[in-house]
């Protein structure tokens, strides 16, 4: 049985985390199972919907009294979840668990009228959230200090009450299981061609890699070893093969890039093809950035966004499947499952937001044909017509003007 606390500013605020997501397939349903409203006259609810108490004020209503004297955030929240591998309490049990909690942390002792509120929701299999304001009845503040420590001790007592606990007989330990754990070394092939390693932060692992040919570099980026990269291909997945025999010989966990190991079989140059999935994605990728026209782009999103076979669709199936089997491999890891289960909703909700896209992506080449016919149609209006042109005077240019004409006064042939 683990606890984990957290603070908020008001109890109105915790009602999307109670409550989920907005998605009718992420909505959940909260009930309340126990509480203690001390000094409240107004007629609340023991059970059934928490909204009323969460959006009503009425745990604030102690801190709200108190006015600026209050804390920033006067609302407690203890989430308490119990181990997978044993039957889930009942709501009776849940409710004994939250009062356990609130007297252990002294939020609300018993007999003291001066406590704390608090109410104790469910919304999930296996776990209880408990809801309280640090502000006690009588004005004064309570201390938060050590209560996470104060709680998982009594979580640990509960779990023991109720033979969840398993005893086990502890191991013969050595020196060697007291050794800092440290990241492998990481030895790969970059875009560009050259050979880099990554994790040498040591004397000892950045000597072998110097005598295995490779120059340390050190910049924002970090410490980093690497090949230059006119290196000819041969000669760098030798290098690369030689430093990780070295770096392993020593004790140190290495990644070589399969590219780069010249004891698997076959050339390393042709080792690009076991990177399929890489090998797909860049050219998705490189169809979106080459698109020339609205219908290639609309093409090439459709493999990512297909709900049925698409690129999002099956992460979304991959995280799932490892969220599975998390549990089976360790059934301790449930929140290494829960995390891997909300990254799936996560890509879940993408997909949703991101289905009506390629509808989007067509109509703005609906859009762009449209505006061509007009500037089309624009074009063959100002050009010349077949009646003018019959007439041989043409629409561009104006016919000129006559020259003015000299007028010369007349002759009448008497003379003086």
């Amino acid at each position: 049985m683990i606890a984990h606390l957290q603070r908020a500013t008001s109890t109105a605020a915790l009602i999307p985390v109670l409550y989920g997501h907005d998605a009718p397939r992420f909505r959940l349903r909260p009930r309340l199972i126990g509480a203690d409203y001390r000094g409240s006259h107004q007629q609340l609810p023991l059970f059934g919907d928490p909204r009323e108490v969460l959006g009503g004020g009425v745990l604030d209503a102690p801190a709200a009294r108190i006015g600026t004297r209050a804390p920033e955030r006067p609302v407690w929240l203890c989430s308490v979840r119990s181990d997978p591998r044993h039957p889930d309490l009942s709501d009776a049990q849940w409710a004994d668990v939250a009062r356990r909690l609130v007297t252990v942390t002294g939020l609300a002792p018993e007999g003291d009228p001066d406590g704390c509120r608090w109410a104790a929701i469910r919304n999930l299999d296996r776990s209880v959230h408990i809801v309280a304001t640090v502000v006690r009845e009588d004005g004064s503040i309570h201390s938060t200090y050590r209560d996470a420590f104060h709680a998982q001790a009594e979580c640990h007592r509960i779990a023991a009450d109720l033979g969840h606990l398993v005893r086990s007989v502890p191991s013969v330990t050595t020196a060697k299981d007291y050794r800092m754990p440290t990241p492998p070394i990481a030895i790969g092939l970059e875009p560009s061609g050259s050979v880099v390693a990554r994790g040498a932060y040591d004397d000892l692992a950045a000597t072998l890699l110097k005598h295995a040919g490779l120059r340390e570099t050190s910049d924002w980026y970090g410490r980093r070893h690497r090949l230059p990269t006119t290196t000819a291909p041969a000669d760098r997945a030798a290098i690369a093969t030689h430093a990780a025999e070295m770096l392993r010989a020593a004790r140190y966990d290495v990644d070589l890039d399969p590219r780069l190991d010249t004891a698997l079989p076959g050339d390393p140059a042709d080792r690009h093809l076991l990177s399929v999935p890489d090998a797909q994605l860049l050219e998705v990728t490189d169809r979106i950035r080459g698109a020339s026209s609205f219908g290639e782009l609309a093409e090439a999103l459709d493999q990512v966004l297909d709900p049925d076979g698409g690129i999002l669709d099956r992460v979304h199936d991959m995280l799932e499947a490892a969220s599975e089997q998390a549990t089976d491999l360790d059934p301790e890891q449930y929140a290494l499952s829960d995390r891997l289960g909300v990254a799936a909703d996560f890509v879940s909700a993408a997909q949703s937001e991101l289905g009506g896209l390629l509808d989007e992506v067509q109509r703005a080449q609906s859009h762009g044909a449209h505006t061509a016919s007009r500037s089309a149609t624009a074009d063959a209006a100002r050009a010349t017509s077949p009646a003018v042109t019959a007439r041989g005077v043409s629409t561009s240019t104006p016919p000129s003007a006559a020259p003015p004409q000299t007028v010369v006064p007349r002759q009448t042939g008497r003379t003086r």
